[in-house]
């Protein structure tokens, strides 16, 4: 019974753990990456999983370089070139959004060139998942 309890107790942690994790819900139209460094900062002090879901365009991208982030199936992530407050394009902000991403990612956005303009280039959760090799975040 104790063995039963204690794996029962495991389980249900497990599950509020994943349950509760941080996720990139209300940051998905993207923005200034003062709003963003802060959450990343945190998610990767506290080690906990952090859920990238539904849309998630622009600076919301840069949450895939959380140290421990998964990728919703369903997701869709939006790429364009990093701009400044005045919407240019800046090579600065570009390689900071860049270097969020692991390096089949880098690779393609470049090579597709979809890193030199602000029109949107978007990739589904399961093309995150299946071709460039993010997590896939476990099921609720």
């Amino acid at each position: 019974m104790k063995c039963f309890l204690g794996i029962f107790g495991f389980v249900l942690a497990m599950i509020s753990s994943v349950a509760f994790a941080a996720t990139s819900e209300g940051y998905g139209m993207g923005g200034g990456m003062y709003k963003f460094q802060p959450v990343i900062d945190e998610a990767n002090r506290s080690g906990e999983l952090f859920r990238i879901k539904g849309h998630c365009q622009s600076a919301c991208t840069t949450f895939l370089g959380i140290r421990n982030v998964c990728v919703e199936r369903g997701a869709r992530l939006l790429f364009h070139a990093g701009h400044d407050n005045k919407r240019n394009i800046s090579a600065y902000w570009t390689d900071r959004i860049m270097s969020a991403y692991n390096a089949p990612l880098r690779q393609y956005l470049v090579a597709g060139r979809y890193m030199e303009t602000l029109a949107f280039h978007t990739i589904s959760g399961a093309a995150m998942i299946d071709r460039f090799g993010y997590r896939e975040c476990p099921r609720l």
